[in-house]
């Protein structure tokens, strides 16, 4: 059946009457026929370059289209549908004063749509990623994360779209932070410290944090437990220092319930031991600099270090 309605919806794709219908057709194809559309995901990918104003569908169509492929696959049909988004804000970039695509569409709203099409694209196309195994690609992650940090930063709006999942970019995020490539964790830290800030302002982020945040915590901890290279630390100190400022009333109890557990973060630190740390983090909210102090002398006692020569240059 797909052999004869297929043809006809990407025929359709290129008259302007007919965009709507047969976009959503399109959709609803992807999303309901994805594990059988394989073999026709080159045609569909070269036909959906066409120009239509219902763009934002199209995106999410391709995006279920491309959920079901390989890794190898999905990337050399995300070089595809990129390409021609990368080459017009070059050229956008080229005609103004800023060469920061990020200023573009924060300050030009003409060029929101597209832009806002193509974030959703590469997002649903990462998670999928995600699903399949992502520690054979750390700079596409790194990569990710850079992404979601400066859309956070210059235009957050992006995070109240009903399509992005904000819970799955949380988890991945959180499964970036035990990366052992120490520029992929960096990236992810810095995508939560753009995060947090956001939770008040942004239901769906504010959501999120509140319902997992815990998870994130008990990644930071794990990682300054041990887990994470010390160079690391700084970042690590980042993101507590950003739950304390803006879910305060959540980490109290996120981090009693985390200490309380036995050899966590580390077994060579004491409960005392926890316990100080724990009430050191919770009472600074407004220096960092002292927070990142307490973290650096924390992990040296979880990983059996303070007092050794090893902390010199520490």
């Amino acid at each position: 059946m797909i052999n004869n309605v297929l043809p006809l919806v990407l025929q359709a794709l290129g008259n302007p009457e007919l965009s709507i219908s047969s976009v959503s057709t399109l959709k609803k194809i992807c999303r309901e026929c994805k594990y059988d559309l394989p073999p026709y995901a080159a045609n569909i990918v070269a036909v959906s370059q066409v120009r239509t104003s219902q763009c934002m569908w199209l995106m999410q169509a391709l995006g279920f289209l491309l959920s079901a492929l390989q890794v190898e696959e999905i990337l050399k049909n995300l070089h595809s549908l990129i390409t021609p988004y990368i080459q017009q804000l070059e050229k956008l970039a080229d005609e103004t004063v800023s060469a920061c695509l990020v200023h573009i569409f924060a300050h030009e709203p003409a060029h929101f749509p597209p832009i806002k099409a193509l974030f959703l694209l590469v997002t649903s196309v990462t998670l999928t990623l995600f699903q399949q195994g992502p520690r054979d690609h750390p700079d596409i992650v790194d990569s990710f994360m850079q992404l979601l940090a400066q859309a956070l930063k210059r235009k957050p709006d992006l995070f109240l779209c009903s399509n992005l999942d904000v819970k799955a970019v949380f988890q991945c995020g959180v499964l970036s932070l035990k990366f052992p490539e120490a520029p992929t964790v960096k990236a992810s830290c810095g995508f939560f410290t753009e995060l947090l800030p956001r939770c008040g302002e942004i239901a769906p982020v504010g959501q999120v944090v509140h319902e997992n945040g815990k998870v994130l915590l008990q990644a930071v901890l794990e990682g300054v437990g041990g887990q994470a290279s010390r160079s690391l630390m700084d970042h690590f100190a980042e993101i507590l220092f950003a739950l304390n400022k803006h879910c305060f009333s959540y980490l109290s109890v996120w981090i009693k319930e985390a200490m309380q557990q036995d050899g966590f973060p580390s077994a060579r630190v004491s409960p005392e031991q926890k316990e100080t740390f724990s009430q050191q983090i919770l009472r600074e909210r407004v220096n960092k600099r002292r927070v990142k102090e307490m973290v650096k002398e924390f992990t040296l006692l979880c990983r059996g270090l303070h007092g050794t020569e090893y902390t010199a240059d520490y």
